[in-house]
C-alpha cells in the first residue's frame, strides 16, 4: 500500500474518476497547443439490411470553430451532399440521421462541398490569423494562431472522406490528413472507456443538446465536450496523422491577391534562388517547401483562386 500512495503522489497512478485529480472542476485550464479547434462529424449514407457496403458516401458535411480559451463556437459550416454511388437514401438512413432524400438532392456534390469547405476555411483563416500544424509540442507564442481538427474517431477522416475522396479521384484538402481523435483522448484521460458521444457527455455531466446523428448537432456536442475536458486539464494533441511530413505555409501565401511579380519577389527572399522551376530542382528540398513553391505558382496564375489552390496542394 505505502509503494502504491507514493506512486500515486508522484503522479505515476491517475485516480479512477471521471473529475480531475485537483478536484477543480473547470478551473484547471491548461496551456493549449491550439488556440482553435475545427470539430468535424459527417453524416453518411447507410443501410440495415445486413449486407456491408463499403461505399458510405458523406451526406452531411458541418464543422464549428472552437476558441480553446473561450470555449465559444465563433464559426459554423454545413453542407448536403448528393450522394452519387447510391443516390437514393434508404429507410434506415433517413430516420437515424433525420436527413431527408429532398435536401441531398439539393445538395451538391461533394468535389463542390470541398471547395465551398476550402473557402470557408480561407475566410476563418483571414479573420483569425490561423494556421494549422501537425507534430506541435509547444503552444505558440506568436500572433500566429494555431488549430487543429477534431472528431469523434479516426472514422471521419481517416475512412469515410479518405476512402470516399480515392473512389471518386477528388482531391482532398491536405490539412484534412492530421487530426484529434477525441473518443481516444477522453478514454486516455478520464481512464474510461466512453459509451459513445452521447455517454461521454453524460458522464462528465453535459446533457446532450439537439439531435443525436445530425452532424450539425453532433459536431456542437463534440465541442462542448472538448471544452470540457480542456477546463479539466486535458492538453489536446494530434493522435492521427495521414501526411509523411508537415505542411505549414507561411502568412503570406494566404494572400491570393498578391501580384505573380510580388509573389516571385517573396520566392526568392523565402528560398534564396530563382524561376519555380529552379526551385522545384533544388537538392534536399522539404515536402513543406515544396508546397509553398507549388502553392504561389498557382496562385500566380490568374484562372486560380483559393479553393483551386487547396483541393491541387492536397495529396
Amino acid at each position: 500500500m505505502a509503494t502504491k500512495r507514493l506512486a500515486r503522489q508522484l503522479g505515476l497512478i491517475r485516480r479512477k474518476s471521471i473529475a480531475p485529480a485537483n478536484g477543480n472542476l473547470g478551473r484547471s485550464k491548461s496551456k493549449q497547443l491550439f488556440d482553435y479547434l475545427i470539430v468535424i462529424d459527417f453524416e453518411s449514407t447507410c443501410w440495415n439490411d445486413g449486407k456491408r457496403h463499403h461505399s458510405q458516401e458523406i451526406i452531411e458535411f458541418p464543422a464549428v470553430l472552437l476558441n480553446t480559451s473561450t470555449g465559444q463556437i465563433e464559426s459554423e459550416f454545413q453542407a448536403y451532399v448528393q450522394p452519387q454511388e447510391h443516390p437514393i437514401l434508404s429507410e434506415f438512413c433517413m430516420e437515424l440521421t433525420g436527413i431527408k432524400q429532398a435536401q441531398v438532392d439539393e445538395g451538391v456534390p461533394l468535389k463542390i462541398c470541398l471547395s465551398q469547405f476550402c473557402k470557408w476555411i480561407h475566410k476563418i483563416q483571414q479573420q483569425k490569423n490561423i494556421i494549422f500544424a501537425t507534430g506541435v509540442s509547444e503552444p505558440s507564442t506568436s500572433e500566429v494562431k494555431l488549430c487543429a481538427f477534431v472528431t469523434w474517431s479516426d472514422w471521419d477522416l481517416g475512412v469515410c472522406l479518405e476512402y470516399e475522396c480515392k473512389r471518386k479521384q477528388l482531391l482532398k484538402p491536405v490539412f484534412l490528413n492530421s487530426w484529434i481523435d477525441l473518443r481516444a483522448t477522453y478514454k486516455l484521460f478520464y481512464r474510461r472507456k466512453p459509451k459513445g458521444l452521447s455517454g461521454a457527455l453524460q458522464e462528465v455531466g453535459i446533457e446532450f443538446s439537439g439531435r443525436e446523428h445530425s452532424g450539425l448537432d453532433d459536431s456542437r456536442n463534440t465541442a462542448l465536450l472538448a471544452w470540457k475536458m480542456i477546463r479539466d486539464g486535458c492538453v489536446m494533441k494530434i493522435t492521427r496523422s495521414l501526411n509523411k511530413g508537415p505542411f505549414l505555409l507561411p502568412s503570406w501565401t494566404w494572400n491570393s491577391d498578391l501580384a505573380s511579380g510580388d509573389q516571385h519577389a517573396f520566392l526568392q527572399q523565402e528560398f534564396g534562388c530563382g524561376t519555380y522551376r529552379t526551385l522545384l530542382r533544388k537538392p534536399n528540398i522539404s515536402k513543406q517547401e515544396k508546397g509553398n513553391i507549388l502553392w504561389l505558382t498557382m496562385l500566380s496564375k490568374p484562372q486560380k483562386n483559393y479553393s483551386d489552390c487547396m483541393l491541387n496542394t492536397a495529396s
